[in-house]
């Protein structure tokens, strides 16, 4: 028997869960959850408690060793954030949280220093406000003390691994997630760098997923570190029990990350058009996809309501109850990033586009999620456009596919086949690469193989289509919020 401890960190909270494989089954058992901790401070700099994140991780881990002997350890958690180093290793300046507002304004002050195309044709990386490449070029612009002192340039993982071994490293999946890491030559940019306005060269070569970064003390046990996917959605994907070429995932939490794994990234002038993302993943795969803003809509929406402590599972029921399609939105329309009041910002778009108005929880809520479901219908075909054929199944994974009600909607949008589950599979993801990298399993087709016979998966199939009307109100939305980002 083996067993290994997945410590994955998103941006809404963290767990510490253990994985044991016996007879080829991998079972989960969460031994600790956090809320992850994020601070607006007194200087209005929304940034992370990487010191909190830090205690938590290490109060699981302790448990975890009480309770069982440990072979490994891996960590995973959202991408673009970063730690700061100088030649101490000691933190250079805040990690900043990519919700915060800094990046405002940043991304056509690098594209007069080089193109979209380029940065494009380099990268593969879909365009979003809040990528490293920006994030780094705003510190350059208003904290140029930070860049000075800074001589290590970690994602947040990568901290954490540094904080539990000591070792530094870059590890490729969340690397890729910056928009300074070049498809061309796999390794990072030096121009995008100076684009970013940073002087010197402040990464390491990135290791791939696998990698034993060294060994801290767990319990009684010396236990080895291991460099998973250290991407969250990497990990996930490499958790989902995908079958076929033809599959595309959906991985379903604070964001829906939609897309499929390819051997080849897509970089063509559509694929840019379009704005997808080609994302390292588990083996040098590719993981071609759009970021969706996904469940953050709902979640901080509850957190307005009167009754902010609601379980999912009255939100899904109360908007079951609500009228479907009357009044839908672009999640991914600027406005919905991190405003003041989400239920304003939702409400203000409905009545500006004509729309009715969603007043309490449930019609606020079946406004998400049809708008959600819409947006995978999009991207779905948008997959199938840059593929040159059709979609067999859409998996949805991550805590989003306990959402029944949105799982169907998918199915109804999309009129293709839906699974659901399984629920952990980040941590899965993650736990399966520490146990191809101990030889515990051979390689990732069987891991997934075996992540389909260990938990269940739920089924649903196309009901009822959306109506034409809805699904062509949505597109002029959505075209008239792309349109409106891109003013300068």
């Amino acid at each position: 028997m083996f067993r290994c401890v997945a410590i994955d960190i998103g941006a809404g909270s963290g767990r510490v869960i253990a994985a044991d494989i016996v007879d080829d089954h991998i079972s989960l058992n969460e031994i600790y959850r956090f809320d992850t901790p994020e601070i607006l401070g007194t200087d209005c700099i929304q940034y992370w408690d990487i010191d909190a994140i830090e205690h938590h991780v290490r109060s699981g881990l302790q448990i975890a060793g009480n309770d069982s002997p440990i072979d490994s350890i891996g960590v995973d958690s959202w991408g673009v954030d970063y730690v700061l180093l100088d030649e101490n290793r000691q933190r250079v300046g805040l990690p900043v949280s990519y919700r915060d507002h800094r990046t405002d304004g940043v991304m056509p002050l690098v594209f007069s220093r080089i193109s979209e195309e380029e940065i494009y044709r380099r990268t593969g990386i879909q365009f979003l406000p809040f990528n490293s490449l920006y994030q780094m070029a705003a510190t350059a612009e208003q904290h140029p003390d930070w860049l000075e002192r800074t001589r290590h340039f970690l994602m947040v993982p990568d901290y954490l691994n540094f904080r539990l071994c000591g070792a530094i490293a870059n590890e490729y999946t969340n690397a890729t997630t910056t928009q300074l890491y070049s498809l061309l030559s796999n390794s990072w940019d030096v121009d995008l760098l100076a684009a970013a306005g940073v002087a010197r060269p402040l990464m390491r070569q990135v290791v791939d997923p696998g990698t034993v970064m060294g060994t801290m003390a767990c319990g009684d046990r010396s236990v080895r570190v291991i460099a998973v996917a250290s991407h969250d959605t990497a990990s996930a994907v490499a958790g989902a029990p995908l079958e076929s070429g033809d599959e595309a995932f959906v991985s379903s939490g604070t964001w829906s990350l939609m897309g499929v794994e390819s051997a080849t990234p897509f970089v063509s002038p559509e694929a840019r058009r379009l704005n997808f993302s080609n994302e390292g993943g588990y083996g040098r795969r590719y993981r071609v996809l759009k970021n969706i803003t996904g469940l953050w809509l709902v979640n901080q929406v509850r957190a307005e309501s009167a009754a902010p402590h609601l379980g999912p599972g009255a939100v899904v029921a109360a908007a079951e109850a609500a009228v479907p399609w009357d009044s839908v939105i672009d999640p991914d329309d600027p406005r919905f990033l991190n405003p003041p009041s989400m239920t304003l910002a939702i409400q203000e778009f409905c009545a500006e586009t004509g729309q009715p108005v969603p007043r309490d929880m449930g019609s606020l809520a079946r406004c998400i999620f049809d708008s959600l479901a819409l947006s995978y219908r999009r991207v779905k075909e948008e997959l199938e456009l840059l593929r040159g054929r059709p979609l067999s199944r859409i998996r949805i994974i991550g805590g989003g596919s306990q959402n029944r009600l949105l799982d169907q909607l998918c199915a109804d949008t999309c009129q293709l086949p839906v699974s659901a589950g399984p629920v952990e599979t980040s941590a899965l993801g993650n736990a399966c690469v520490q146990m191809i990298a101990l030889g515990a399993i051979p390689d990732l087709d069987k891991a997934r193989a075996i992540v389909r016979r260990s938990f269940p998966i739920d089924q649903f199939v196309p009901r009822q289509p959306v109506p034409d009307h809805v699904w062509r109100r949505f597109l002029a939305l959505a075209h008239s919020s792309s349109q409106e980002s891109t003013k300068p």
